[in-house]
This record gives C-alpha cells, sequence and structure tokens, in this order.
C-alpha cells in the first residue's frame, strides 16, 4: 500500500513550479506535474525520477473547465486523497503599459490563468483534500499584489504599476482568505506565497533570485504543521523562519 503523501502543482513543467516539485519529491512527497503541454510535462517528470522521485505528470489547462474537471477524473483514478496543492500557474501579459492603456484582452487572459485558474484547480480538488485530512493549499501570489506595498513609495516595487497582472495577484490573496476561511472546518490551511523576483520565463529571466529560492516559502506552507498559519500571505523572511507580507 502506497502511504506517500501526494502533491499537485500546476505550471509544473519548468521554472518555480518545477522547482516545488522536486523539493516536495525530495521530502517523500508523490509528486503530480500539472502541465498544459504534455510533452514538456513527461520530460519534467522524466527529470525528476531519474532524481529518484515518485512523479508523474497530469495534463491540465488551468483556464479549461472540461481540461480540469478531466485532470481531477484521472487523478481520481490513481488515489482518493491530495495532502498538497500549489496552485503555481501565472502569467504576466501585456509588458509595461501604462494603466490608462492597458489592453483589456490581455488582463482577460491574465484574470484567466492567475484567478480564475486557481479558483477552478481548487474547487475541482477540494474532494481530495478534504479527504485526506490536514490538507494543505498553497497559491502562489507575488509581491506586487501587495496593495500595501504598491502604496509605499519606499517599496522596491513602487514603480512597477501593470494593472494587469498587479491586481490578478491581489485578487488572488483574496481569493487564498476566502477558501481559508471555509476550509478551516476541514483542517486545511490555505496561504499564499511570494517567491519573490525570480528569473524564469516569466520576466525574460531578468530575476535576481533563483527558482530554488522562489521555490522554499510554497515548500514550507505546502508542509507546514498542524499549529501552522492560514489565511496568510508569506515570504522567505529571516533565515529559516517565514515573514508575513504586507497584504
Amino acid at each position: 500500500m502506497n502511504t506517500r503523501k501526494t502533491a499537485l502543482v500546476t505550471g509544473a513543467n519548468k521554472g518555480i513550479g518545477r522547482e516545488i516539485a522536486r523539493q516536495l519529491g525530495h521530502k517523500g512527497y508523490s509528486v503530480w506535474l500539472g502541465c498544459r503541454d504534455l510533452e514538456r510535462g513527461e520530460q519534467a517528470a522524466a527529470d525528476l525520477r531519474n532524481e529518484g522521485l515518485d512523479a508523474h505528470v497530469l495534463a491540465l489547462d488551468v483556464t479549461n473547465d472540461a481540461s480540469v474537471q478531466a485532470a481531477a477524473v484521472t487523478y481520481g483514478k490513481a488515489s482518493d486523497t491530495l495532502d498538497v496543492l500549489v496552485n503555481n500557474a501565472g502569467v504576466a501579459t501585456g509588458g509595461y503599459t501604462a494603466p490608462t492603456e492597458a489592453s483589456l484582452d490581455d488582463m482577460h487572459a491574465l484574470y484567466e490563468v492567475n484567478v480564475f485558474g486557481p479558483v477552478r484547480v481548487t474547487q475541482s480538488f477540494v474532494p481530495f483534500l478534504r479527504k485526506a485530512g490536514q490538507a494543505r493549499i498553497v497559491m502562489m501570489s507575488s509581491s506586487l499584489g501587495s496593495i500595501a506595498e504598491q502604496l509605499d513609495m519606499t517599496s522596491g516595487t513602487y514603480g512597477v504599476n501593470l494593472l494587469g497582472y498587479n491586481s490578478s495577484k491581489s485578487a488572488l490573496n483574496m481569493i487564498t482568505v476566502s477558501f481559508a476561511k471555509e476550509l478551516a472546518a476541514h483542517g486545511i490551511k490555505v496561504n499564499a506565497a511570494n517567491p519573490g523576483y525570480v528569473a524564469t520565463d516569466l520576466n525574460e529571466n531578468q530575476g535576481y533570485r533563483t527558482v530554488e529560492q522562489g521555490a522554499a516559502i510554497a515548500v514550507h506552507l505546502a508542509t507546514l504543521g498542524p499549529m501552522g498559519p492560514t489565511a496568510g500571505f508569506f515570504n522567505d523572511g529571516a533565515e529559516a523562519a517565514p515573514g508575513r507580507h504586507a497584504w
């Protein structure tokens, strides 16, 4: 009988998502890589298996209801419980456009992935999370979604005034709180993670942090003990302790 804990990470064929899956795998989790591009997902899962990890790929397009529902059915054939869900899939569309000139089409595309995607996936997989008992959900947010930081003129991100992306992460933070309030009764903790400015394809590898560093806070929140927080927004903080990020 397989007694491993299970984790599903969306957008896990590369970048922070793949690294979160890798780190959870090294902690003994059976990891499922939710990927829109199945070929890349298969390669990423194979790479993790070459490290001795229990890794599987799950075809999953977070923007598509049918795809997410089909993914839940496929997952359900392998397990009836899920211990960790990391809603990592995200996009940054539209570039550095002034808010008054931002494209609504770009905003729709951003919200489909960054906002509606995590809602679709969480709603579809919550039956497995409830059955697991003490499950954990992590929403991959951003300091750019912090309203407090966007209003702080001394903040390093004050000048990054992206209407679509920033507001999508602010919306995700409220979604985090909403799910956390409902699911607390089931022992499920839901938190938002700020990975920092990580070098990934999302920012054309301009970030100054590594994927290993960016994944750390998500892995910490995914493996919280029973006394850990819920409905919070966290970054790495000092040393090994997580820091509570301003909403």
